[in-house]
């Protein structure tokens, strides 16, 4: 599904991603762990086009999307729900929802939205309700949602637990896994909650200042010592 290649990605001189090398296969979770400031979010995002690769190249389903202009990488089935969640405060849920539906078929907007209200049945109860007004869990849920409109084979996902209350998170959590499940989307998690993120994904890549240092099955990564000392608490999860 995606693979990156030697990928690199500067901010002015300062230098983001050292050439990455990472793949995410048809209808698997993989999940991104590292320190804040490690380079997860600016994964995510050269994926999308914003910042642009400086070297290296990143595939979509064999197809060089390197050079492509982020509307183009959308248009070929990847939806990114970011970091902060970045929902229009001013629209209402449905409005979000059909920004959100812009690329995938018209006659596929009423399937779409039921399936998205199934998945999380809060959203039906505030779906004339302004987006600014609902609460940081409700937020994450329409955020996630107005991803899952456009019908992604990939689904990058941001940070989905930050701040939120932890039985919030367990929804948010047992949400994913119904997505990857039920609909067969490859997604890729950049989870500072790596308790969750390793139970839930079927790979893992730890990033250190920019460069992956360690990968493999979750599992595996979650019952090493190392990682447990640095992003477990030093207990196995």
């Amino acid at each position: 599904m995606l693979e990156l290649q030697g990928v690199s990605a500067s901010y002015g001189a300062v230098r983001a991603l050292d050439g990455v090398d990472l793949t995410v296969a048809d209808g698997e979770i993989v999940t991104l762990v590292g320190a804040n400031g490690a380079g997860k979010t600016t994964l995510l995002m050269t994926i999308c086009g914003r910042p642009r690769a400086v070297a290296g190249a990143i595939r979509l389903k064999g197809q060089d999307i390197t050079r492509l202009p982020t509307h183009r990488i959308a248009g070929l089935g990847v939806a990114h729900a970011p970091e902060g969640r970045r929902i229009f405060g001013r629209m209402t849920v449905r409005e979000n929802l059909q920004l959100g539906a812009r690329l995938a078929p018209p006659d596929r907007f009423a399937v779409n939205l039921d399936s998205v209200l199934a998945l999380f049945p809060r959203l039906a109860e505030r779906i004339d309700q302004r987006g600014g007004t609902l609460s940081g869990g409700e937020q994450q849920m329409l955020a996630i949602s107005r991803a899952l409109m456009a019908e992604p084979e990939l689904l990058l996902l941001d940070e989905p637990s930050l701040g939120l209350a932890p039985l919030i998170v367990t929804q948010i959590f047992a949400a994913i896994g119904r997505i990857n499940r039920e609909r067969g989307t490859a997604i890729l998690l950049v989870e500072q909650n790596a308790h969750h993120a390793l139970r839930l994904a079927h790979r893992a890549y730890v990033l250190a200042t920019g460069r992956v240092v360690m990968q493999g099955p979750a599992a595996e990564l979650a019952a090493n010592k190392d990682i447990q000392a640095a992003y477990l608490g030093g207990m196995p999860g």
